[in-house]
């Protein structure tokens, strides 16, 4: 990522992908398990669904509880807006009409095997971020710098752990 000297206003956004030997179905099994999600994640400690339920679908909600050494620790609600299986999963943190961050999947077949790309915008509506910008708006752009370098790790990390896990399983 480039420095573009993008504001939380403008919902930036960054993303990381990988080519995955085996099917977007394969691949679908692990994208699309939200309870999976915190054993690849650093940030993201657990997940539960809110209505008791065990899978995703759209319009399903899932809580999440996240611990960042700068942010602390904290709870959002999240709902699935994209459900396309095996092509595209993903979901609104918080208000899915004003969300703090959204978040996807994208699965396309690739010379035999499958692109998986993880996908995440900031915004348009408050999170931890935006109140950090509240507090030292000077610094926005750099906030915003930092933040999406750190999705952009995260991400690489998410789906290199997905592809290791769906090529093990083939």
């Amino acid at each position: 990522m480039e420095w573009t000297g993008a504001r939380y206003a403008d919902c930036p956004t960054a993303e990381a992908g990988t080519w995955i030997d085996g099917s977007p179905e394969l691949v679908w099994r692990f994208a699309a398990d939200v309870g999976l999600m915190p054993e690849l994640s650093a940030e993201l400690q657990s997940v539960r669904w809110c209505d008791g339920g065990t899978g995703p679908g759209l319009g399903r909600s899932f809580v999440g509880h996240s611990k960042h050494e700068s942010f602390g620790e904290w709870e959002t609600t999240s709902v699935i807006v994209e459900y396309d299986e095996p092509r595209v999963f993903g979901w609104a943190v918080g208000d899915p009409g004003w969300p703090a961050a959204k978040w996807r999947f994208t699965l396309v077949p690739e010379d035999g095997g499958t692109r998986l790309t993880q996908c995440a915008q900031l915004g348009p509506g408050p999170s931890g971020l935006s109140y950090a910008i509240e507090r030292m708006p000077d610094k926005e752009q750099k906030i915003v710098f930092v933040r999406l370098r750190e999705f952009e790790k995260a991400m690489a990390a998410t789906v290199g752990a997905i592809k290791e896990r769906a090529e093990a399983a083939r």
